[in-house]
């Protein structure tokens, strides 16, 4: 047991636990010892526990035991492996793992797991950092595998070269943005929210495979739900570690019993503490209360909402920008209330949407939102998300998308 509690407080993941949760944790979770070969779990399964490795080495495989097996890393004492199975909202493996030499592990199964987060909600942000690092530490790796292989290119095929280093390079980050937009995706929600007297509709279309776009719906209790869409700086790799990191942070925050503002500052100043690099992410984050049928809110320095009546009419509320998160130690934001009568329609989006432009340079603007909403203002939520869609779509005339566009729409029964 004491090995056990040592290990767990030489982890990453586990470092910052104070010593009686540690001693807590060596004392109930279960160890496992497995032979080399042992196959802990595939790709594809049902996960509802991870493991931390107590000792010996354990090896992470996709499509493991086909054509197009890859190796993806090996985990030693002190790391993780299988928390992806608890971080989908699925459930599901995105990749095998494999013994490769004798190994004894700790196994956390998701009630456990959950209920440690409850006791130490910090917990979340180490989590969000380690697997900030794998991908990195991924990244960085795919760009090593080119380098050495424009080497050897260069030294046996010089005529080839040029032609030969894009194929390669082309096909390797076609990967490596393949497995960044599926661990992007998995933090995204799975399926709309089924609540009576609403209805509720959600699109996200990223410029290029990974964006910073995000949008969430956040189970508060059984008459509220936390709705959140957000817009980080930049674009590509950094930008969807920073998109992950935000989601995380503002998913932990928002379950503790705070009003919108109070959540935004809090994040802000985890963002703060963590964020070396200038970033910042405009959020808009509020409560729908399901018993008044009204929506609190804040604006960090995103879109205004649209609220549209049953005949098409505008019902504009009193404006309130906010200011940006992760620049600012006390950023400026207001809440704002709303009710949603029956038949209202809320669209909330970022800024995607009003700033795609045509081929003449002319932007979509916010008289064409407004103009699709009300239009629309009979349909339903998601037909409302698809038919902005639609309405960008034919006024870009085939145009690439300049910025990621994100939509959610609610709408009152």
């Amino acid at each position: 047991m004491k090995e056990i509690e040592l290990v767990l407080a030489q982890a990453p993941l586990f470092s910052s636990l104070p010593g009686s949760e540690l001693a807590r944790l060596a004392a109930t979770l279960r160890t496992v010892e497995v032979q080399p070969g042992t196959v802990l779990f595939r790709e594809g399964e049902h996960g509802d526990y991870f493991y931390v490795v107590v000792s010996g080495q354990v090896e992470v495989i996709e499509a493991m035991e086909t054509a197009d097996e890859r190796w993806v890393g090996v985990r030693g004492q002190g790391e993780f492996i299988g928390e992806m199975g608890l971080l989908n909202r699925d459930g599901l493996r995105t990749a095998s793992v494999r013994a490769s030499t004798e190994a004894r592990l700790v196994e956390m199964t998701r009630d456990e797991f959950d209920a440690l987060l409850h006791r130490q909600p910090t917990l979340a942000y180490e989590m969000v950092w380690v697997l900030s690092q794998r991908l990195q530490s991924s990244h960085d790796r795919a760009i090593r595998d080119l380098q050495e292989k424009n080497r050897q290119l260069t030294k046996a095929y010089e005529e080839l070269k040029s032609a030969q280093t894009q194929i390669v390079e082309k096909e390797k980050l076609d990967r490596e943005l393949q497995v960044a937009h599926k661990i992007q995706r998995s933090l995204l929600p799975r399926k709309l929210p089924e609540l009576a007297g609403f209805d509720f509709g959600a699109c996200i279309v990223p410029m290029t495979a990974i964006g910073g776009d995000f949008f969430d719906f956040i189970a508060l209790d059984e008459n509220r739900l936390g709705i959140a869409v957000g817009d980080v700086s930049g674009h590509g790799v950094p930008a969807a570690l920073f998109m992950a990191l935000t989601v995380t942070l503002l998913r932990a925050e928002a379950c503790h019993d705070c009003s919108p503002g109070e959540v935004l500052r809090s994040v802000n100043r985890q963002i703060r503490r963590l964020n070396d690099e200038g970033m910042f992410v405009t959020l808009l984050y509020g409560v729908l209360d399901l018993a008044s049928q009204s929506f609190t809110y804040v604006r960090a320095g995103h879109e205004p909402i649209v609220l549209c009546g049953t005949q098409g009419e505008l019902m504009a509320p009193r404006l309130a920008g906010g200011q940006i998160l992760g620049l600012f130690n006390d950023p400026v934001l207001e809440e704002q209330t709303v009710t949603l009568a029956p038949g209202n329609t809320l669209l909330l989006y970022t800024d995607g949407v009003v700033e795609a432009r045509d081929p003449r340079g002319n932007m979509f603007g916010e008289e064409n939102l407004l103009a699709t909403v009300c239009a629309n203002c009979q349909r339903s939520a998601q037909a409302v998300c698809d038919q902005m869609l639609e309405e960008v779509a034919a006024f870009s005339g085939g145009l690439a998308q300049n910025d990621d566009i994100t939509l959610v729409c609610v709408k009152a029964g």
